[in-house]
């Protein structure tokens, strides 16, 4: 049977990846690949199958990733930021010619990898990237509403938001400064255009949505996720936007008022004749307010929801339909990691078609994934708090028939 190695298998992502990896029948061995090699056996331990083992990897060396993988027959990579270790890790799998698989949903890190497909393709392996929430999920409804529900799309628009994860360390809001200060990629009016998250268009393009289980009039900001970029090379749109925010709202505006203020620069300053690094600071005050502020507003457990609406014609009328995947319980973690394994294991069963470097759209057929939800995420004691895909079909007169698949 194949082996395959969760690479960042420690993280919030990577270790509900591996935990899904290993109670699948697919895989003879689930290798955690983590620079933590003690929490690493830590998790192997706790995993409790035998098929489980540890690795120490250090992204930022190439013969540590090369040495990690040897003999693996998938590479899952869950090492954040994408847009600084995904190119080293992508690299390492094609000269090894094994498999890739990524949760990459970083806009600067996709375009490099998405420039890595002729060596992608002559190493004759296959790089699904992409594969965890938003991207992931979200491009593979896009593609079953373009290729069964609709004769015509005009647009794609996705959202989402999560918060209160258990784990959320200074990658995490390293990511959101990283977000909020790049050009921000989305599809409008038949082109991909850049806005600015604090400026213009970015401002103009924040709206109000309702979250099934989250609530109502939720504000989302757009995102620099590959969506906006992968989905109008396969799938033919007037518009793709992508748009989020964390939860709760007061924790997500002390991030952004931070980073609009530059306090996020790395770039020591002088303070009473001593050097201090504005970012270093920020992260301690944010990790440290995260935790008042989840106290404040009563929090409770952690939850995500990410909703896809696909709008256009069906039998020549303007039809749309609103996917929804929600948690009462989840986040983060299991909303990447669950899509993540899940695409590792289409991969093994030869369910990803072709060579090179392709978002889920390019690849995936969305029955297969629909199909194997049902195997993958299993009822709680008590109850299952992930619902499944709830579909709603909405008509030209608005009115909306809700389902569930």
């Amino acid at each position: 049977m194949a082996k395959v190695i969760v690479l960042g298998g420690c993280g919030a992502v990577g270790s509900v990846a591996a935990r899904t990896l290993a109670s699948a029948k697919d895989f003879s061995e689930v290798i955690i690949g983590d620079i933590n090699l003690e929490k690493a056996k830590a998790l192997a331990s706790s995993i409790g199958t035998q098929n489980v083992r540890a690795v120490k990897v250090d992204a930022g060396d190439p013969r540590s990733i090369s040495a990690a993988i040897k003999g693996a027959d998938i590479v899952l990579n869950c090492i954040g930021p994408f847009y600084l270790f995904v190119k080293a890790v992508l690299s390492a799998a094609i000269e090894a010619r094994i498999n890739y698989v990524d949760v990459c949903d970083d806009v600067d890190a996709t375009y490099e990898i998405l420039n890595m497909d002729d060596s992608v393709k002559k190493a004759g392996i296959t790089a699904l990237i992409g594969m965890g929430s938003s991207p992931g999920v979200t491009n593979i409804l896009a593609k079953l509403a373009a290729d069964t529900l609709l004769e015509e799309v005009d647009s794609i628009d996705i959202y989402h938001a999560h918060g209160g994860e258990p784990i959320e360390g200074e990658g995490v809001i390293a990511h959101r400064f990283h977000c909020m200060s790049i050009d921000i990629p989305q599809f409008l009016d038949g082109e991909l255009k850049t806005v600015k998250f604090f400026s213009g268009d970015g401002i103009a393009l924040q709206e109000e949505v309702d979250f099934h289980r989250l609530g109502k009039g939720i504000r989302v900001y757009p995102y620099p996720h590959p969506e906006q970029v992968t989905l109008p090379r396969y799938i033919k749109a007037r518009r793709v936007t992508n748009k989020g925010t964390v939860l709760p709202d007061e924790y997500y505006k002390l991030i952004t008022e931070i980073c609009r203020l530059g306090l996020h620069t790395r770039e020591p300053l002088d303070f009473k004749g001593k050097k201090v690094i504005p970012y270093e600071v920020s992260i301690a005050y944010i990790l440290k307010r995260r935790d008042e502020i989840l106290k404040e507003t009563n929090f409770g457990t952690q939850r995500g929801c990410v909703k896809v609406v696909v709008a256009g014609k069906k039998g020549g009328k303007k039809h749309s339909y609103v996917f929804s995947l929600s948690s009462g319980d989840q986040a983060l973690g299991e909303g990447t990691g669950i899509p993540a394994a899940m695409g590792v294991i289409l991969m093994q069963r030869g369910k990803v078609t072709g060579k090179g470097v392709l978002p889920p759209e390019a690849c995936l057929n969305p029955m297969d994934f629909v199909g194997l939800i049902s195997e993958v995420v299993k009822p709680k004691k008590g109850g299952a708090s992930f619902e499944g895909v709830i579909l709603e079909s909405i008509d030209e007169t608005g009115k909306a028939t809700r389902m569930e698949i």
